[in-house]
């Protein structure tokens, strides 16, 4: 598999999926320092920077054409803590420009006999309930719709599933704390493709499936698996947890957790400090009565990156006087490492 990655950040896919064998075809960052990140770790993978001018390049055959489109675009028009400018926001309107993408780039696979791409895409909660209904311009541009869908209830479900005439759509929260860190990090994630994946096969799993949650009641999610709206054809089912046509079904977790991780990052419980070596090795024990900030690496442990990851040559110094405030706002804005390589070995099994 050949992956393309927009509003790559420190490229949390690379990190996941590399060890499934997947390559990097492309990166797509414009910041600065996750920039220098990118060049640190991957110096023979372009990074084309800007993703608005994607689409003629890869029409033109400038850009490879992946398997897979990944990216989390900017949550801030779209989170609680923002102003939630969403579409009329440029950086939540960037959301639509990634459908342009992914349309030229099954345009181009058509045309040279390959199946359609995967899309995997990462953002807030705060997405589901914006006043303009962005998540429903966005299933709906992705379904090949020429409206917007609309929520079957008052709002856009934790879970659920579009059959669209163009693609399959899949979206579910996950929340990082259930794969393995020691940090609370809801995310909705979206997988889409036109071919002859099945998204629900891939974020949702079957009753009785093995799988990385832990079971517990209070983290089940509600669940519309099929949306009804004024257009199209769509099943409506307000069965909570349970993936009806498929029959599969969502599993809960137990709470296991320390720390948010956000663009801001805090300090613990209460201002209470972690032991680092109990981060690392899975367990949340509290043992500091005093006030102290997360170290980098720490943050690093909490999204799932290897120790140091961010710590490079930067501005002319080199990586061991890296500052701390880049390094905490490039992992602030990540998405959680073992999540991504949950959903990656999800794709490779179908």
């Amino acid at each position: 598999m050949r992956y393309g990655s927009l509003c790559s950040g420190i490229e949390a896919a690379s990190v996941a999926w590399e060890p499934l064998g997947w390559q990097p075809a492309w990166f797509a960052e414009i910041e600065p320092f996750p920039c220098a990140v990118l060049n640190h770790h991957w110096p023979h993978v372009p990074n084309y920077g800007d993703m608005t001018r994607l689409v003629g390049k890869i029409l033109s055959g400038t850009v490879e054409a992946p398997d897979i489109l990944v990216g989390g675009t900017p949550c801030q028009a779209f989170s609680v803590a923002g102003l939630r400018g969403s579409l009329d926001d440029e950086r939540g309107n960037l959301t639509l420009v990634l459908i342009r993408i992914l349309d030229a780039i099954d345009f181009i696979r058509a045309r040279n006999g390959q199946p359609p791409c995967i899309l995997v895409w990462e953002n807030v909660p705060g997405v589901l309930s914006t006043k303009d209904n962005a998540f429903g311009c966005f299933l709906g541009r992705l379904a090949g719709e020429d409206m917007p869908l609309v929520p079957a209830g008052k709002r856009w479900t934790n879970a659920g599933y579009v059959l669209g005439h163009k693609r399959r759509i899949a979206w579910r929260i996950l929340d990082a704390q259930y794969f393995g860190v020691a940090q609370r990090r809801r995310r909705v994630f979206v997988v889409a493709s036109a071919g002859s994946e099945d998204p629900a096969e891939i974020l949702f799993e079957r009753q009785g499936e093995a799988g990385d949650f832990e079971a517990g009641a209070e983290t089940r999610e509600d669940l519309a698996t099929f949306i009804e709206g004024s257009f199209g054809t769509y099943r409506k089912s307000d069965i909570g947890g349970t993936v009806k046509r498929r029959g599969g079904a969502l599993s809960g977790g137990s709470e296991t957790l320390i720390v948010n991780i956000g663009a801001t990052l805090s300090t613990g419980f209460g201002g209470r400090g972690v032991d680092s070596d109990q981060i690392r090795n899975g367990n949340c024990v509290i043992n500091f009565p005093k006030v102290r900030k997360l170290t980098p690496i720490e943050c690093e442990r909490l999204q799932g990156f290897p120790d140091n990851y961010t710590r490079i040559a930067w501005r002319n110094k080199p990586s061991e006087q890296c500052p701390d405030m880049p390094r905490y706002r490039a992992i602030g804005n990540s998405m959680a490492v073992p999540v991504i390589r949950w959903i990656g070995e999800r794709i490779c099994r179908i």
